[in-house]
């Protein structure tokens, strides 16, 4: 069948496929998309077997990213933990994934990403394995009386019993207030994992793009910011996308304090659904912790087509590389390195 393109930020189709599909996520959404676009140059672009005009029974979206550093390519999507096709026929998935493979040497895409939560998307001719990662999610229609007693008991439970104990205290909003405390303590976390933050004009965008929907938790002691998460409401579910802390008050049950009065006004807005989030398949501490929540693991598989498998090998070592110089800067270098560097990244 013929491919169409058409702009998600424009076509008043997108929003209303999003609405009704069972797969869309906050990372389709318009405002993600405008906040990629406005903070790191994306262009985002959607491609469908449906023609001009006529509703949207598909799509998938991407966006170009176009890198002096680190090359031209179609990814669907930079910075977003997954982005399923929303296609409920397979045939119609393999027509766009299919005309986008034969195009790759075309328009001279150093490769084209995508990153399924299905698994049958990976038998697309042309793509191969690129990364996996685990999704770890809460179902939230339970009681909450229920949800709590499945949390681990000495990890979660206490955890959070201690942080009551303590006396900790919890703001929730969006204000410039409250987001330069969040980045405050991503800064600290970023230097933990030697890796740059992203820009606080990423953060900007997503709260004015989100609005509403976007809420930043902050939990104190005495007066002192000690640990922080931001989470995006999307339909029926809750979406917590960053997280950070300082770790030496960590024994206080900062996050996991954050993430129970996070999930108690989940179930007051009557949410279905908390998503903890992609995890590194290489990080055991973080997955053991997500799964201390009772929640369901599954794994996503990133795809991806190449002419060749050496600039991806290169990437890694590239990135390891950087590493260890990032270890070394000082605050405001690490903050303008990720000001300069993400936008090569996606």
């Amino acid at each position: 069948m013929p491919v169409y393109t058409f702009d998600p930020l424009q076509d008043p189709r997108w929003p209303e496929l999003l609405e009704r599909h069972p797969s869309a996520s906050m990372f389709h959404s318009k405002a993600w998309l405008d906040s990629l676009r406005r903070t790191y140059g994306y262009e985002p672009i959607g491609y469908t077997t449906s023609p001009p005009r006529s509703e949207l029974a598909n799509a998938m979206v991407f966006c170009h990213v176009d890198s002096s550093l680190t090359g031209r390519r179609l990814v669907s999507l930079p910075f977003s933990d997954h982005s399923e096709p929303l296609a409920d026929k397979e045939e119609d998935l393999y027509d766009v994934l299919g005309s986008l493979h034969r195009g790759l040497k075309r328009e001279k895409w150093q490769y084209i990403e995508f990153r399924p939560l299905n698994q049958w998307a990976a038998k697309s001719v042309g793509f191969e394995r690129s990364q996996a990662f685990h999704l770890h999610r809460l179902d939230l229609r339970p009681p909450l009386e229920g949800l709590f007693r499945t949390f681990h008991k000495s990890c979660i439970q206490r955890k959070i019993h201690r942080a009551e104990r303590e006396g900790l205290t919890y703001e929730v909003g969006r204000s410039e207030m409250l987001l330069g405390t969040f980045f405050r303590l991503l800064v600290l976390t970023c230097r933990r994992r030697r890796l740059p933050p992203q820009p606080i004009g990423w953060f900007r965008h997503l709260i004015d793009s989100m609005g509403e929907r976007l809420k930043i938790h902050v939990a104190s002691m005495n007066g002192h910011p000690i640990a922080a998460i931001l989470t995006v409401n999307f339909k029926r579910s809750i979406v917590y996308k960053y997280g950070c802390s300082d770790a030496r008050f960590n024994r206080l049950g900062g996050t996991q304090f954050l993430l129970w009065r996070a999930i108690q006004d989940a179930k007051r807005d009557d949410l279905h659904e908390f998503d903890f989030g992609r995890t590194d398949i290489h990080t055991p501490g973080l997955l053991t912790f997500k799964d201390r929540w009772a929640t369901t693991r599954s794994v996503i598989t990133y795809l991806r087509s190449s002419p060749s498998r050496a600039a991806h090998i290169e990437a890694a070592w590239i990135r390891r590389a950087a590493q260890r110089c990032f270890a070394r800067l000082p605050d405001t270098l690490l903050i303008a390195a990720g000001r300069m560097l993400y936008r090569h990244v996606g």
